[in-house]
């Protein structure tokens, strides 16, 4: 018979029982999947989930175990992953440049969607069978979002309608999708979308039956709480809008806003100089923490002591550095700290499901790749009172 050993109750119970050196990342399953019912519940279509934002398998078999089974994947690697926890995942290959060999793997593990943004792309997928979908991937120079996806991938509308027309003659099923960015907290950025959407397809004669809106959800960094709702209830509306009674059906592919809340990232100080002004930490923008570096500092951050007791001292900015031998390895300046922090202390950095594991290296030996499943998050994913 096997035996699992009971959860941590929260990352500061097991900090304090364990001592840990390394970096951890604390998965809550009921966080993740309380999130992924909620987008279901919330959202008037099929919802997907975006892989590359944390492929683990803690985070894959619970979004199944959700109700999850569509998954937006990006690479081989990735479809693997998925097959592993979900062998009759329905997969959507929505990275819109691929070598053939991609295609071939593809084809090999039953993907059903792909994108495309460009003639040469289509062109790849001459073995693909015939009854799967092919979307035409577009972007609008929409703002909105922390950074644009359309800068990489996304045909203009005249060119999105001209593959449209080849994708039909070609006899696979046509489909659209957009992804406004991530971080995107605007709903008027899907609503200018779904509008173009509409354009595009008059201007191709052709209707379709679904419409990917992509992913790009905002989540709470600490500062402003998304309203996901408003973001639904707005794609509802414009589809109306633009469609009337044959609106297509939609599809969603959150991937930092299905995962980032379920996880805290525990650091610890290493070493504090310059009377506690700068700070060396067990983990950087090398390993968990890339995305503070490229989003800005994040306000769900609290300490707690080796005992797990919080501390309560009033915060002031520090400069703070990961451990590697690079000088680049550090985050944006003024991350406030209470006033009592002191070395052997723990940070712990909430909504790190996304995006931290994900983009972790192992440059000069350091690097996150600790998972610890907790019964909850508790404090640890809020911000520190003032």
């Amino acid at each position: 018979m096997q035996h699992t050993a009971p959860l941590s109750a929260t990352p500061a119970a097991y900090l304090a029982k364990h001592s840990p050196d390394a970096p951890v990342l604390f998965l809550a399953p009921s966080v993740l999947q309380a999130t992924a019912r909620r987008f279901q519940a919330d959202f008037d279509g099929l919802v997907t989930y975006a892989v590359k934002a944390n492929d683990r398998p803690e985070v894959l078999s619970n979004l199944v175990a959700a109700g999850i089974t569509s998954f937006d994947v990006a690479s081989p690697a990735e479809m693997a992953a998925v097959r592993a926890v979900c062998p009759k995942a329905v997969l959507h290959y929505n990275n819109p440049v691929r070598s053939t060999a991609e295609v071939k793997a593809g084809i090999a593990a039953g993907v059903y969607s792909w994108s495309i943004d460009d003639m040469s792309e289509l062109a790849k997928l001459h073995d693909v069978p015939r009854d799967n979908e092919v979307a035409v991937r577009f972007a609008l120079p929409v703002k909105g979002a922390a950074y644009d996806f359309g800068s990489k991938f996304g045909a203009a509308p005249a060119q999105a309608a001209a593959l449209l027309r080849a994708v039909v003659a070609l006899g696979f099923t046509p489909s659209l999708c957009f992804h406004p960015g991530t971080q995107c907290n605007d709903p008027q950025a899907w609503v200018q979308y779904v509008h173009a959407a509409a354009d595009i397809l008059r201007m191709a004669d052709v209707s379709i039956n679904r419409m990917n809106i992509g992913g790009g959800f905002a989540v709470d960094r600490g500062f402003d709480a998304p309203d996901h709702r408003a973001v639904f209830a707005a794609v509802k509306a414009a589809l109306a809008e633009s469609f009337g009674a044959n609106a297509p059906a939609v599809l969603c592919e959150p991937g930092r806003a299905m995962v980032a809340d379920a996880a805290v990232l525990a650091t610890r100080i290493k070493g504090m100089r310059n009377e506690g002004r700068t700070v060396f930490l067990n983990d950087g923008i090398y390993g968990g923490l890339p995305d503070l570096r490229d989003m800005g500092l994040s306000g769900l951050v609290n300490v707690v002591g080796p005992d797990g007791a919080f501390r309560q001292g009033a915060t002031t900015p520090r400069v703070v550095f990961g451990p590697t031998c690079d000088s680049l390895d550090r985050l944006p300046d003024g991350l406030p700290l209470p006033e009592d922090a002191q070395t052997g202390d723990y940070l712990l950095f909430g909504g790190m499901g996304a995006y931290s594991i994900a983009m972790s290296t192992a440059f000069n030996g350091y690097g996150l790749g600790r998972v610890e499943l907790v019964s909850r998050l508790g404090d640890e994913a809020k911000r520190k009172a003032a």
